[in-house]
């Protein structure tokens, strides 16, 4: 067995310089990244003590592309430091199937990409890779994507989920049932816009008394996201509105905006500001639910969110869905020069439905979240970042998701990032 391996890597080798003519890529990342935990994703509670650990992200990709077709496959690990015994026997870690496409090239201007693939489209509002989160997002899916002309692309996606092949159709409830969209973008010199439509269907069991009734709910997303550049100045904004029915079969009707402008500040100095809403239904604390029969929350599916609203996830990151909604209004001050980056940024959060505990009606105001983080390129395939955020919570906060607003709320972390590229 030893000598058949030797075999195949002196073959591997040998084939390397044809390889790369015909366009292989086989790059790596190992991101290690240690956390402290005081307040992230919700309130602290006084009686709890914070968290500090590290998790780790270990990722090979490798990629092939000829004149008809390409290919991408891309595994991953990812762990906490410790979560295994130091003489294990066996990983209780699997490998994960991040990505595995291929894509057929009919032509220049039109292609087929089917399998798992990471989707990610305009600011990764919507539709994401959810980066910053160790494993990451990737859909099971068919793509079909057209290049209208030069300036113009068109993207229809179709997926269907089971857990299993059967012989009969059974209930599906581990991801979206079935989702299809569709994505158009044009550019221009000063001006760039996108519009989407999205149908997503979750599969429910209509009626838990009885045999299994399976219920597909199908929700619509459909809005705009624009980017206008009239000189040094960069202007944003989208428009976003959802209908159908929710997991719950309830009526859904949201809505969110986001208007942003990026402007120079002085050399290497950037500062942006903005306001970004998202629709949300009058909530009761207490009962943690809402408090009219409709649902009215806009819920940005599978967008990064971490990308969005503070770096302290309190909101669209696993949790706030079918809640409040939110109002955010941010601004901040970006540094880069040589090796060195520095990013601020501030949220003002509030509520964009009234909340309730019972029949009391609370304050609006949530809480201000301060952001900082720092880069340094040790080298082109090295990178070390490090963050601190404080939350500032109001007791409007504490009403929303529990815990305890006279706490300090802080998150600190550092994360090494290499990206080898192994056949340069």
């Amino acid at each position: 067995m030893k000598k058949l391996f030797r075999l195949l890597f002196v073959l591997f080798l040998g084939l390397v310089p044809t390889l790369v003519v015909a366009q292989l890529t086989f790059t790596g990342e190992i991101r290690p990244r240690t956390e402290y935990r005081h307040g992230l994703k919700s309130l602290f509670n006084s009686t709890d003590d914070a968290a500090f650990a590290t998790s780790q992200r270990t990722r090979l990709n490798l990629g092939y592309a000829e004149e008809k077709f390409r290919v991408g496959l891309s595994v991953q690990d990812v762990r906490t430091w410790g979560d295994v015994k130091q003489l294990n026997m066996s990983d209780k870690n699997q490998l994960m199937l991040h990505e595995a496409w291929g894509e057929l090239i009919f032509n220049e201007n039109i292609s087929l990409k089917v399998g798992r693939q990471e989707l990610v489209y305009d600011d990764s509002r919507i539709l994401g890779n959810v980066g910053w989160a160790q494993q990451a997002r990737s859909h099971d899916l068919a793509l079909l994507k057209f290049k209208t002309d030069e300036k113009g692309k068109f993207h229809v996606g179709f997926a269907v989920n089971n857990d299993s092949e059967s012989l009969s159709r059974q209930l599906y409830t581990t991801n979206y049932k079935s989702m299809q969209f569709a994505w158009y973008n044009r550019k221009s010199d000063k001006f760039d816009f996108s519009l989407l439509f999205m149908n997503v269907g979750q599969e429910r069991d209509a009626d838990i008394t009885e045999n299994e009734d399976r219920d597909t709910r199908y929700s619509q997303t459909f809005g705009t996201y624009m980017n206008y550049r009239p000189g040094k100045v960069l202007f944003t904004g989208s428009l976003y509105a959802q209908s159908g029915k929710d997991d719950g079969n309830n009526d859904l009707s949201a809505y969110m905006f986001n208007l942003g402008m990026k402007f120079p500040v002085a050399e290497n100095w950037k500062g942006n500001v903005g306001v970004e809403m998202l629709s949300g239904s009058d909530y009761d604390g207490v009962s943690k639910s809402r408090i009219s029969s409709g649902n009215d929350s806009f819920t940005p599916l599978f967008g990064t969110n971490h990308k969005f609203n503070g770096h302290m996830d309190y909101f669209f990151v696993g949790n706030h869905v079918g809640s409040a909604g939110l109002t955010d209004i941010y601004g901040g001050l970006n540094h880069s020069k040589g090796k060195w980056s520095f990013a601020s940024a501030i949220h003002y959060f509030a509520t964009a439905a009234d909340l309730y505990t019972g029949v009391e009606k609370q304050d609006n105001y949530l809480g201000t979240e301060i952001d900082l983080s720092v880069g340094y390129n040790y080298s082109k395939s090295v990178l070390l970042k490090a963050g601190y955020s404080h939350m500032f919570a109001n007791d409007s906060m504490e009403a929303l998701k529990g815990g305890d607003s006279s706490e300090t709320q802080n998150w600190g972390w550092v994360m090494l990032v290499f990206k080898p590229n192994f056949l340069k």
